[in-house]
């Protein structure tokens, strides 16, 4: 059965890019070469959400993600959130992002409910994840969680 990891990561440093890189090492994802995908989840994969992903494979290899990123220079919260629904056969994820963890949370719910009328698919299950980071203005902070879909493969 595949596997597809749900982490979250925080991360702060002087430029906007070097910030994400550090949330996305709080993740152990930030060796790879990321590949964003919609959304939907393939039948016959478990969704595990851990604290950080395990050994994805060799650094520099392609991984396909669906991510969540909210990043800020300013004084204040950032909040990323993905949500899930599976089922026997094919699930969804719903990424957001926003300033306020509980309205990122409502849009979730709200896309993911969206989603599953657009389908005609079975969903058994519903699960919802947000990071949030408080940032002091100094410096750039970035929440992310992103959902890994199992191994990386070779970019060439």
């Amino acid at each position: 059965m595949n596997t597809i990891y749900v982490v979250r990561g925080v991360g702060t440093a002087p430029t906007e890019m070097a910030s994400y890189d550090a949330a996305l090492a709080a993740a152990n994802i930030h060796n790879y070469n990321l590949v964003a995908v919609s959304s939907v989840i393939p039948a016959d994969t478990t969704v595990e959400e851990v604290d950080t992903a395990p050994d994805l494979g060799p650094a520099g290899n392609r991984l396909t993600v669906v991510e969540a990123r909210a990043t800020t220079s300013d004084a204040g919260t950032v909040a990323a959130g993905l949500g899930w629904t599976v089922g026997p056969g094919p699930g969804l994820f719903y990424e957001a992002s926003g300033e306020d963890a509980e309205e990122v949370r409502h849009a979730i719910e709200a896309g993911l409910s969206s989603g599953r009328n657009l389908r005609d698919w079975q969903f058994d299950n519903e699960r919802v994840t947000t990071t949030t980071a408080d940032a002091d203005g100094e410096g750039y902070t970035t929440a992310i969680t992103v959902a890994a879909y199992g191994q990386s493969e070779p970019i060439f």
